[in-house]
C-alpha cells in the first residue's frame, strides 16, 4: 500500500509534469508511437483483410503467416531490429506494427465475412460492382467487428509501447527503465499506472466507436443496396 501511495504522490508532484522529460510530454510521445504503429498496421492489413473477406480466398495462408508473426516475441524482434537499424524509435515502431497487424487483419476479414449473404446477393442482383458491394454493404455490416480488431490492436500496442524506451528516449516506458536502474520503485509503478490509464482511455473511446459501428450495422438491411 505504501508503494502504491508513493506512486500516486510521484504522479501528483507538479515537478514531474513539466519540461521535456515530464509526464505530459511522455504521454504524448507514448500516444504518438501507439497511433503511428496502429495506423501503419491498418494501412497494411485492412486492404488485405477486406480482400480476403470479400473473396473468401487466401484466408488459410494469411492467417498462418499472421499467427507466425504473433508468435514472435516482441522484445526479441525489437532487439533484432535494433541491431539492424541502430538506436532510435524506428526499431520499436516496426516491432509494434508487426504486433498490431494480426488483430487488424483478423478484424477486417471477419467483419467483411460476417456481412449478411442476403444483402450481398441483393446487391449483386441490382447490378452493383464488387467494389460497390464492399463499400456499401460489406463494410457497413461488418464495421463493428472491424473496429473491434483495431481496438484489440491498439490495446496490445499501447501496453507494449513501453518497450520503445528500450532503444530510444521515448514514451512512458522511460519511467520503468529509469526506475529499475535507480531502484526507484514508486517511479516504476507510476509509469505502469500511467500506461494502464492511457490504455483505459483509449479502450473507452474505441468501445464507443465500436458500439456506434454496431448500431450502423443493425440499421443496414437487405434493402440498402436497392437505394444506393
Amino acid at each position: 500500500m505504501n508503494l502504491f501511495l508513493d506512486a500516486l504522490a510521484w504522479i501528483a508532484d507538479p515537478e514531474h509534469w513539466g519540461g521535456g522529460q515530464g509526464i505530459a510530454v511522455r504521454l504524448l510521445e507514448h500516444l504518438a508511437v501507439t497511433l503511428v504503429a496502429v495506423l501503419a498496421a491498418a494501412a497494411l492489413a485492412l486492404p488485405v483483410g477486406v480482400l480476403i473477406g470479400h473473396t473468401r480466398r487466401g484466408r488459410g495462408v494469411v492467417v498462418a503467416l499472421a499467427g507466425a508473426v504473433r508468435a514472435v516475441p516482441t522484445l526479441g524482434l525489437l532487439t533484432l531490429l535494433a541491431l539492424l537499424l541502430g538506436i532510435g524509435v524506428m526499431a520499436p515502431l516496426l516491432a509494434l506494427v508487426a504486433l498490431a497487424v494480426p488483430s487488424v487483419l483478423a478484424g477486417a476479414y471477419a467483419g467483411v465475412e460476417s456481412a449478411d449473404p442476403v444483402a450481398v446477393d441483393s446487391a449483386r442482383a441490382v447490378g452493383m460492382s464488387e467494389t460497390q458491394i464492399v463499400r456499401h454493404v460489406e463494410l457497413p455490416l461488418g464495421a463493428g467487428v472491424l473496429v473491434g480488431g483495431l481496438r484489440a490492436a491498439t490495446l496490445q500496442v499501447v501496453a507494449t509501447a513501453t518497450l520503445a524506451a528500450y532503444t530510444s528516449d521515448t514514451g512512458l516506458g522511460r519511467y520503468l527503465f529509469i526506475g529499475l536502474k535507480s531502484r526507484d520503485y514508486p517511479q516504476m509503478l507510476a509509469g505502469a499506472m500511467l500506461v494502464a490509464l492511457l490504455a483505459l482511455v483509449l479502450d473507452r473511446l474505441l468501445a464507443a466507436a465500436q458500439h456506434r459501428a454496431d448500431r450502423l450495422a443493425h440499421r443496414t438491411d437487405a434493402h440498402t443496396p436497392l437505394n444506393v
